[in-house]
């Protein structure tokens, strides 16, 4: 009888903060210098809370070690198959968006409802395609490469990683990206003009007449 009351006054207490939770329709991360393992960990957090994720820029995670290394690691990984029929698995993806996707599925149950509900949240992307090359962009303070590891050290960007391993558009994903940044530029300046036009013309505006009308319908008081 005690433990059914206790678990029916805790009852309020955890719906409010279920009320309180507030999820954005997307959050689009950029995964330029994240480290690999700690940016998967908190995407696997947030997508098994509710949120949809959306990682661009895949082809630069950085992995902490040397390239030796980590070739070593996935030449490795490329042995563990199924030794009857190699398409039953694992599978070895070779492209950076799959390394990460797969990276963080590895942080979920997803074998389980609850766990591919989580998965289905994610996407993961090389570059950033449209509609995502406008939006805002948002990084994940906790798995910065600045942050996590200690100068000196060495580290190896996934592209390279992949390319290694038979990616093959690495070349064509720098083509695309230096198009977006130097729409990206010409867009800005634009903007900034536009700023600078628009101060101009409030500075110089006569609004009294304006000013006047509004004030009679209640709108300075």
């Amino acid at each position: 009888g005690r433990l059914a009351s206790v678990k029916r006054a805790s009852e309020p207490a955890q719906s409010d903060r279920r009320r309180k939770m507030v999820f954005q329709d997307v959050v689009l991360v950029d995964g330029r210098t994240h480290m690999l393992g700690r940016l998967a960990s908190v995407m696997a957090k947030e997508l098994l809370s509710g949120q949809k994720i959306v990682v661009v820029r895949c082809e630069q995670v950085v992995v902490s070690g040397s390239l030796v290394r980590n070739k070593v690691k996935f030449t490795q990984f490329l042995k563990k198959r199924t030794n009857t029929n190699p398409k039953k698995g694992p599978i070895h993806y070779r492209s950076p968006a799959r390394m990460v996707w797969r990276t963080i599925r590895g942080m979920l149950p997803h074998k389980t409802a609850r766990g591919q509900a989580a998965l289905a949240r994610l996407q993961c992307f090389e570059g950033i395609p449209p509609p995502y090359d406008t939006m805002k962009k948002l990084v994940v303070p906790e798995a910065l490469k600045v942050v996590r590891l200690k100068p000196g050290r060495r580290c190896t960007g996934l592209a390279r990683l992949a390319t290694e391993f038979g990616w093959a558009h690495e070349d064509l994903i720098k083509v695309m990206e230096s198009k977006r940044i130097s729409k990206s530029a010409e867009f800005y300046a634009a903007k900034k003009l536009a700023h600078v036009e628009k101060a101009k013309a409030a500075a110089v505006a006569n609004t009294a007449a304006t000013d006047a009308a509004l004030s009679k319908l209640g709108y300075f008081a």
